[in-house]
C-alpha cells in the first residue's frame, strides 16, 4: 500500500522575496541585523513623511499669511496648579483693543509665538504646544480664531542632598524647592548646609514675578551662617539677617539688583592668641543697608571662558540705623580672548572702596579681605593687608589684577584639564581720611604685592579647581606668603 500513501505537496507561499540589492537587506537568518534594518527603514520613511508634511504646511501657511484673521481669545489647557488670575494677567496685553491695522494670520502667528515664549519663561511648564481653532464666541465673526495652548506643568516639589566644594571649602547640603508655590510662578527654596569653614548656613527665600512681562522679579529671604575664621583671624562669626531684592534685566545685556538688608553679626569664640584689635572688634553689630548691583556677563564659559567679558558693579549704603555707617563700592571685571590656537589669555581686575560716613569705625565683618588661591595667588587666604599679630584686620581700600594664560594639553584639546600660567598683583590698605582719595589710591597702586606661577586648571562643573606652583615676587611687611604648591577651589578666580 506504499504507492497509495498520501504525500504533502511542497508549499508555495504567495509572497515572494522582494529584496533588492539597492536596499542592502541583510540575510533573513541574521535576525538582529534584519530587525535593525527594518527599524532604520521605517525611521527613514517616517522622517520623509514628516518633512513632506512640514513642507506642505509651510507652503500653506506662507500662501495665507495675509488672509484676514482676528485673535479672539487665548486659552491655556493643562495648567492645573496655576491661578487663572495669573494666566489672565499674561493674556490681557495680547488681547488689547485692536489697532487700525488690518488683522491677518501673520499677526496671529506672531502673537502665538510671543505668548508661547512667555509661558516658557515662567519656568512652570515642561512642554507647551499651540493650535488654532475657530472662535467659540457666540458673537464671533468670520475669521475670528482662538489660540489654544496645550501645556504640561513641571513637577512642583524638589528635594536634594549633595556634597559641595567651592571657594576653598567643602561640605554637604540639603535643598528643598517648591515651584509655582501659590499658582503665580512663585518659587520657594530652603537650603541647609554644613561645611569646613562655614560650619552651618541656612537660607529660605520666596521669589515671584512683579510685572506681566516677567522681566522683573522680587525676592524676600531669611539667612544665617556660622563661620570659622580662625585660619586668618582668631574668632568665629555668626550672621543672621533678612533681605528684600528686586531683579530686572538679563545677564547678557545687564542685570540690575536693588534691595534692602538687615543683618545681625556676632564675633565670638576668640582664640587665646587673639590680638587686642580682634578683642576690641568682638561682640555684636547691626547693619541696615540699601544696595545695588549691576552685572553683565557675555563669556562663553563662566569657569574657563575663551572669549567674552564680565563686569560687576556693586554699591552699598549703610546707616539707616544700626552700628554700621558707610558707603561701599566694588568693581569686578574680566576679559578673555583667544591668543593662539588652543591658547587663551584672560585679564581680570577687582577694586573696592569703603568710606566711613559716621564717627564709629567700620565693623570688622564689613571690611575687605584679600589674598589666597582664588584671589592673589601665592599668598595665604586673606593674608594681605594690615595685621595685628596672628589676625588679619581687613581694610577699606583694595585692588587686585591678574593675567592668566590657559592652554589645552598637547594632543588632548578635549580634556577638561588645562595648562595655566599667571601673574597676579594686589594690595589692601586702610584708607587715610586726612588725605584725598585719589592720593591714597595712587599710593596703593605704587606698592603692589606680586606673584607668579604655573599649574593646572580642571573644570569640574560647577566649580573650577586649580593646582599651582607659585612664588611671591614682591610682598609687603606683614603679608602672609605661600611659596610652592597651592590648591584653589571656587567659582570666581582672579
Amino acid at each position: 500500500m506504499a504507492d497509495s500513501e498520501l504525500t504533502t505537496p511542497p508549499l508555495k507561499p504567495p509572497l515572494q522575496n522582494s529584496s533588492a540589492p539597492r536596499d542592502r537587506e541583510p540575510d533573513a537568518a541574521d535576525f538582529a541585523k534584519l530587525q535593525s534594518w527594518h527599524e532604520e527603514r521605517m525611521a527613514r520613511k517616517l522622517r520623509g513623511e514628516y518633512e513632506t508634511a512640514v513642507f506642505h504646511l509651510s507652503e500653506l501657511v506662507n500662501d495665507n499669511l495675509q488672509s484676514p484673521a482676528r485673535l479672539a481669545s487665548i486659552r491655556v489647557e493643562g495648567a492645573t496648579h496655576t491661578r487663572r488670575s495669573f494666566l489672565n494677567s499674561l493674556v490681557h496685553p495680547f488681547l488689547a483693543s485692536p489697532t487700525d491695522k488690518p488683522q491677518t494670520l501673520e499677526n496671529v502667528l506672531h502673537t502665538t509665538r510671543a505668548f508661547g515664549h512667555l509661558l516658557n519663561e515662567t519656568d512652570i511648564f515642561q512642554s507647551v504646544g499651540a493650535k488654532l481653532e475657530a472662535s467659540r464666541d457666540v458673537f464671533a465673526q468670520p475669521g475670528d480664531v482662538d489660540v489654544v495652548f496645550k501645556a504640561k506643568e513641571k513637577g512642583r516639589f524638589f528635594l536634594s542632598t549633595s556634597t559641595e566644594v567651592g571657594n576653598n571649602e567643602g561640605g554637604a547640603s540639603a535643598t528643598c524647592r517648591v515651584r509655582n508655590a501659590f499658582g503665580g510662578a512663585e518659587t520657594f527654596e530652603a537650603n541647609l548646609a554644613f561645611a569646613t569653614k562655614t560650619r552651618v548656613s541656612f537660607n529660605a527665600s520666596l521669589s515671584a514675578p512683579l510685572t506681566r512681562t516677567l522681566g522683573t522679579r522680587g525676592e524676600i529671604s531669611l539667612f544665617g551662617t556660622e563661620k570659622d575664621n580662625s585660619f586668618f583671624a582668631s574668632h568665629t562669626e555668626g550672621v543672621r539677617g533678612a533681605k528684600a531684592v528686586v531683579r530686572t534685566g538679563k545677564l547678557s545685556s545687564g542685570l540690575h539688583e536693588a534691595g534692602y538688608e538687615a543683618v545681625l553679626r556676632q564675633i565670638s569664640n576668640l582664640a587665646p592668641s587673639a590680638s587686642i584689635s580682634m578683642r576690641e572688634a568682638a561682640g555684636q553689630s547691626v547693619k541696615s543697608s540699601l544696595f545695588h548691583t549691576w552685572t553683565r556677563d557675555t563669556r562663553d564659559d563662566r569657569l574657563t571662558g575663551t572669549r567674552g567679558s564680565y563686569l560687576k558693579i556693586m554699591q552699598e549704603f549703610a546707616g539707616l540705623g544700626g552700628d554700621a555707617s558707610f558707603f561701599k563700592t566694588e568693581v569686578h571685571t574680566q576679559l578673555s580672548r583667544p591668543l593662539f590656537p588652543h591658547v587663551t589669555v584672560s585679564f581680570a581686575a577687582k577694586g573696592g572702596l569703603l568710606w566711613p560716613t559716621g564717627d564709629k569705625p567700620v565693623p570688622y565683618p564689613d571690611r575687605f579681605q584679600l589674598g589666597g588661591p582664588v584671589s592673589v595667588r601665592s599668598f595665604r587666604a586673606n593674608g594681605l593687608g594690615p595685621r595685628d599679630g596672628p589676625d588679619s584686620l581687613g581694610g577699606n581700600l583694595f585692588w587686585s589684577a591678574g593675567v592668566s594664560l590657559l592652554s589645552d594639553l598637547p594632543r588632548r584639546p578635549q580634556w577638561p584639564v588645562k595648562l595655566h600660567a599667571f601673574l597676579n598683583a594686589g594690595r589692601l590698605d586702610v584708607l587715610d581720611k586726612s588725605k584725598p582719595v585719589p592720593e591714597s589710591v595712587v599710593g596703593s597702586l605704587k606698592q603692589p604685592s606680586v606673584s607668579a606661577g604655573v599649574g593646572l586648571v580642571y573644570k569640574l562643573d560647577p566649580v573650577r579647581v586649580e593646582v599651582n606652583f607659585g612664588v611671591p615676587l614682591v610682598a609687603s611687611k606683614g603679608d602672609g606668603t605661600r611659596k610652592g604648591i597651592q590648591v584653589g577651589i571656587g567659582l570666581e578666580f582672579l
